[in-house]
């Protein structure tokens, strides 16, 4: 049998991860392949052709709808049966071309209530967050799918799971935002508008953890290269804050003067979501880029325009 020439494949490379894993291969000087305009990864027809032009040897599995808690309130039926689709149209297109495979998670698929920081065999341990039960689900069932095809086919298949990425070319629309996202495009406005006061959902006494999109990308190239375990990867660093901390470094940034109005009668989501890095840092990983300087880099591309910097 005639060797393929190696090709890697990103499935999702216009999302805001997808994008950054483009850059960071393209960097490497990897053999990238192309991603065809409009291709529709709910189509299992469509991603079957694309799998069969590519014939890759990794596929990064970046592909998916998501959005912040807005969004899992007002679409969950659209965010869990879209996902889970791309899963398994993705998942099963990788195994018939045995390829080897790094699905992306999402924190989103720990219990609400997960000891902190966050392990990986705590999936499954309890209840999801109400707020993103059905996007968490269908994250829950790609991690458990791609094991599945380990464990009946010895498909070499990986799972990671990101702590919350942001950065230049993220999604700031108020439909679908995320937290850093929407905070930026709200004080940016209010700052232009001159508005006394920016309404924040929640308490903000919450805490996240934060990874800006290249270092992401950077660490899930290092798992793809040196991590082969069952259970999800996390990748982050391990270190979170607080929402009004993030709100108040997102008013320096933007520069904005006005008050920050907290309002309780809006979901705070999880009460905190921190992953132990472990894994991921004994690979030799370490993150590059200071968050301040990740927050300079995103407002700066929010008020520019510019998809990346």
């Amino acid at each position: 049998m005639a060797l393929r020439e190696p090709a890697i494949l990103v499935a999702g490379g216009g999302t805001l991860i997808g994008a950054a894993l483009r850059r960071a291969l393209k960097r490497q000087g990897a053999p990238l392949a192309p991603e065809p305009a409009g291709l529709d990864h709910t189509r299992p027809d469509e991603v079957q052709d694309w799998f069969a032009q590519v014939r890759p040897t990794q596929v990064y599995l970046a592909a998916g709808r998501t959005g912040g808690i807005a969004a899992n309130q007002r679409f969950p039926a659209e965010l869990m049966r879209d996902n889970l689709l791309v899963a398994c149209n993705l998942i099963e297109a990788a195994h018939r071309a045995q390829a080897r495979l790094l699905n992306l998670a999402s924190s989103c698929s720990y219990p609400r209530d997960c000891s902190q920081p966050m392990t990986p065999d705590a999936l499954m341990t309890g209840p999801l967050e109400p707020t993103n039960e059905a996007y968490a689900t269908a994250k829950l069932s790609a991690i458990v799918l791609a094991r599945a095809y380990r464990q009946q086919f010895g498909a070499s298949f990986i799972s990671a799971i990101p702590a919350n990425a942001f950065g230049p070319g993220d999604d700031f629309s108020p439909e679908e935002s995320h937290v850093i996202a929407a905070l930026i495009r709200r004080m940016s406005e209010a700052k232009a508008q001159g508005l006394p006061e920016v309404e924040i959902w929640g308490t903000g006494t919450p805490r996240r953890e934060f990874i800006y999109v290249d270092d992401l990308a950077e660490a899930a190239l290092v798992a793809m290269a040196r991590y082969d375990g069952e259970l999800p990867i996390n990748l982050g660093a391990g270190a979170d804050l607080s929402i009004r901390e993030l709100a108040e470094a997102v008013r320096g940034a933007v520069g904005y003067e006005g008050r920050l109005a907290f309002n309780p009668d809006r979901p705070d989501g999880m009460p905190r979501k921190c992953l132990d890095a472990t894994a991921i840092l004994a690979l030799g990983w370490r993150p590059r880029v200071p968050f301040t300087e990740a927050l300079r880099r995103t407002c700066q591309a929010y008020l520019t325009g510019a998809p990346h910097a």
